[in-house]
């Protein structure tokens, strides 16, 4: 079992960026991939980037691709979220989720922290 919390968000305006940050603890971070993902209201919950175990490999949706990198720092069992160039689009709660090296699906996840993006 692994406990996330994501943390960054806020209210910035669009053209700013914000660095969101997701802290696991409960098992080894390096034991799993990592996933960022967002949910504005009355929408679907959707993918926004995915990291390996390593850092190694990371995807983007093509909404963010060339405004978002995510990476992560085992050391510190954090995963961030670089996001510029920020977008009333991009307004939502922001989640990071877990999922297996060994394979599965993203079965742990945060609480999500707001992303407000003003015009």
């Amino acid at each position: 079992q692994v406990q996330l919390v994501e943390s960054g968000g806020g209210l910035v305006q669009a053209g700013a960026s914000l660095r969101l940050s997701c802290v696991a603890s409960g098992r080894t971070f390096s034991s799993y991939g990592m996933g960022w993902f967002r949910q504005a209201p009355g929408k679907e919950r959707e993918f926004v980037a995915n990291i390996n175990w390593s850092g190694a490999i990371t995807y983007y949706a093509d909404s963010v691709k060339g405004r978002f990198t995510t990476s992560r720092d085992n050391a510190k069992n954090t995963m961030y979220l670089q996001m510029n160039s920020l977008k009333p689009e991009d307004t939502a709660v922001y989640y990071c989720a877990a999922v297996p090296t060994s394979g599965g699906s993203y079965d742990y996840w945060g609480q999500g922290t707001q992303v407000t993006v003003s015009s």
